[in-house]
């Protein structure tokens, strides 16, 4: 029973990690497309920069950056689902936990805070701006993705902390030792059985040896 149960909290962590992987590399996509965009119209952007002292493409690398992230963070919540291992799965959930209180943190600052774009530096290129109206004209859209997102990370952290509570597959280490034995008392017999033989040869040679030495001191 909770080895079946194990293997099903392991197959949904890993359904629940594809989901973000899937999320991070819509975002490195999208990146990469406002980059060659970018690129297009190098003439413009290099006029821009040399007007501002700001990074002109920090939203696009931001973006990377963050979808990268998620990339990284859904291979080892893979191999942390795999291996059951409690230290993979304490420093997963960590991560996670830190990425829910920094995106609770920023979403709290847009809401109530009104001047919050003044927070974020100027953007020459414009993809900020874009963005930033996409969402105001598919707010509702953006709410469920946000809301599948934020659900989808306290799941892991949730499955991740049950999975690191009940631990690897004892039994399948146990099995494999009791199996081995009958494999190795056949050795451990013959082995045995080969160092009398070897010993009663030598005792019965240092017996011949000493019958003749006495029959040579008795002559």
């Amino acid at each position: 029973m909770a080895a079946c149960l194990r293997l099903c909290l392991q197959s949904t962590l890993k359904i629940l990690n594809s989901v973000m992987g899937l999320f991070g590399m819509a975002m490195i996509m999208y990146s990469i497309w406002m980059i060659r965009s970018c690129l297009r119209q190098i003439g413009e952007l290099s006029r821009r920069f040399s007007e501002s002292s700001s990074s002109p493409s920090w939203f696009i690398f931001a973006f990377l950056g963050l979808g990268i992230f998620l990339c990284v963070l859904t291979c080892s919540g893979h191999i942390a689902a795999e291996t059951i291992n409690s230290h993979c799965l304490s420093c997963y959930a960590a991560t996670l936990v830190f990425l829910l209180i920094l995106e609770a943190a920023i979403t709290a600052d847009i809401f109530l805070n009104r001047n919050w774009e003044e927070a974020f530096p100027h953007d020459p290129t414009g993809r900020f701006n874009e963005f930033k109206e996409f969402v105001r004209s598919n707010s509702e859209l953006c709410k469920w993705i946000g809301l599948l997102v934020v659900a989808v990370q306290a799941l892991s952290i949730l499955l991740s902390m049950v999975l690191r509570a009940l631990g690897p597959d004892q039994g399948e280490y146990d099995e494999s030792d009791d199996d081995s034995l009958p494999a190795r008392l056949p050795l451990l017999k013959n082995q045995a059985h080969i160092t009398h033989t070897a010993d009663r040869k030598f005792l019965g040679n240092n017996d011949s040896r000493i019958v003749q030495i006495d029959d040579t001191v008795s002559r």
